[in-house]
């Protein structure tokens, strides 16, 4: 499905390594992130002050909740030990590298050659959840990171280390050694209601502590960003317009009371810094995964088993996909074993209520989903040839498969492919991965100088090692993806080439 976009969605670390900022869409203006800033003077324009208030009616006191917040968030910095990568030149027509940055643009040469490596650092923020040193930020914040250092609101400094990364939601668990820490709790986002004010909490720009003020100017938005990290992306976003920009990434979202309703995430803008709407990982979604990395290491997912279209769905896919107009998520395709397909849901049905709560698009039937574990059980209400059923499903912890979908977006591809399997690529010295055993006519072609050979290890960062696995990916990357691998040769260089115009 192409999905058009006249705006940047940008991941918010002020990072420089390649695992720390994505972004996606149509991109107007590069903006540098990481340790190279712009002057403080240069960030600020002057303001004329009238003396007359610009609303009427009582001010809202955020200081409050500024007072009880603010000592729980503290800034995340990251080192990552350099790295041999080649791009491939077609790269630089590709979305993602206007926010590469100076210091990733100086590694990576423009020739598809091996270019020196270097150490690369980055600038986050997290949110303290515990007094014993548990903290909440982004995956990409952290991922692909050697050392993990946070500094508290207080100015004292301690090494961290990871306790789980969940790329689906983009959400991770550092911890420190320390007690007696300041806290935050968290509300129930299931309450928080538009035009509600909000304040973000984090360290944007390598600044200290700031905090910003601005309304919830929606909820259960899916801007797909975070299917560059995983290739089961979980979005529900509640969109903001609080200035937030490179560095907020892991920051607290906070209502009028301190407390967490969002974990901020990404923002809307054609500069790659605020210009207009943040998004945050509600609160709800947050614990779920959270208790979940602290008490497994890892999340339990659970899946319905369900294809739908985003809610940026233009009239062509729609068309293109013969979704029907309705109330409720048009389900465009059931996974075969699903748990959808047990509850009798049928391509072309439309799933109206989860649980006896309406949902209106697919956005608010993941959140839904994403707040509950494999194995719970759900009363789905679904129209099927205009006749309303409820049925009870149970849960499970994969997907199944869409066999139609996944040959559909391969056979673009214009190639035929080979997992390398395990023990051969421990023999080669390499990763396990899938190989491209011959090419045709098709997308690798036409936009990549891929070769006869080249073994796929990764599509947006994710990793691939089998055909399947390959199928699955680009299958959920939407319209782009960035496709990473090596030469058997070439073993100690990772090269990467970018996909346009998928499905």
């Amino acid at each position: 499905m192409t999905v058009k976009q006249s705006v940047a969605v940008v991941l918010l670390s002020a990072a420089t390594s390649v695992g720390s900022m994505w972004g996606y869409g149509k991109y107007q203006q590069s903006q540098p992130a990481g340790d190279r800033l712009p002057t403080i003077s240069s960030l600020f324009k002057n303001a004329a002050y009238t003396g007359e208030s610009a609303v009427s009616g009582p001010m809202v006191d955020f200081e409050k909740a500024a007072t009880k917040a603010a000592p729980a968030v503290v800034h995340i910095r990251t080192v990552t030990k350099a790295k041999q990568v080649a791009v491939d030149p077609r790269m630089q027509d590709n979305p993602f590298k206007d926010f590469f940055g100076d210091g990733l643009g100086d590694m990576f040469e423009q020739r598809g050659n091996p270019a020196q490596p270097r150490a690369q650092r980055g600038s986050g923020s997290g949110v303290s959840i515990s007094e014993d040193g548990y903290i909440v930020t982004n995956n990409h914040v952290i991922d692909g990171a050697d050392e993990l250092l946070v500094t508290l609101n207080n100015k004292k400094d301690y090494k961290a280390k990871l306790i789980g990364k969940d790329p689906s939601s983009d959400l991770a668990v550092i911890k420190i050694e320390a007690d007696n820490l300041p806290y935050l709790s968290f509300a129930n986002s299931d309450d928080v209601h538009l035009g509600q004010w909000v304040l973000a909490i984090g360290y944007p720009l390598n600044l200290e502590t700031t905090v910003t003020s601005g309304i919830v100017s929606a909820k259960s938005r899916s801007i797909g960003i975070n299917s560059r990290q995983s290739k089961s992306a979980v979005e529900a976003f509640i969109q903001t317009d609080a200035a937030v920009n490179p560095g907020n990434s892991g920051g607290a979202l906070v209502n009028t009371d301190g407390n967490v309703i969002g974990i901020n995430s990404a923002i809307a803008s054609p500069t790659g810094s605020y210009a207009g709407y943040a998004y945050a990982i509600p609160s709800n979604m947050v614990q779920r995964v959270v208790n979940d990395l602290i008490k497994y290491g890892a999340t339990k997912r659970a899946y319905l088993g369900v294809m739908f279209g985003n809610d940026q769905m233009t009239e062509e896919d729609r068309k293109k996909n013969n979704v029907k107009e309705g109330e409720g998520v048009f389900v465009m395709d059931v996974a075969k074993g699903s748990a959808a397909d047990e509850a009798g849901v049928q391509k072309g049905d439309f799933i109206t209520k989860v649980n006896g709560i309406v949902v209106n698009t697919g956005t608010e039937m993941v959140e839904k989903i994403a707040a509950m574990r494999p194995g719970d059980k759900i009363s789905l209400t679904y129209q099927h040839n205009g006749i309303e059923k409820t049925a009870s499903a149970t849960l499970k912890g994969s997907s199944g498969t869409y066999e139609s979908v996944k040959e559909q977006v391969v056979e673009q591809l214009g190639a035929t492919f080979e997992s390398l399997e395990k023990s051969k690529a421990a023999q080669l010295g390499l990763q396990p991965g899938v190989v491209v055993k011959s090419l045709g006519q098709g997308i690798l072609t036409e936009q990549t100088r891929i070769k006869e050979g080249f073994i796929i290890t990764k599509v947006n960062n994710a990793r691939v090692s089998t055909v399947d696995e390959l199928k699955e990916a680009l299958k959920n990357a939407g319209n782009s993806a960035i496709i990473t691998g090596v030469y058997p040769g070439q073993p100690q260089t990772e090269y990467q080439y970018a996909l346009n115009d998928l499905q």
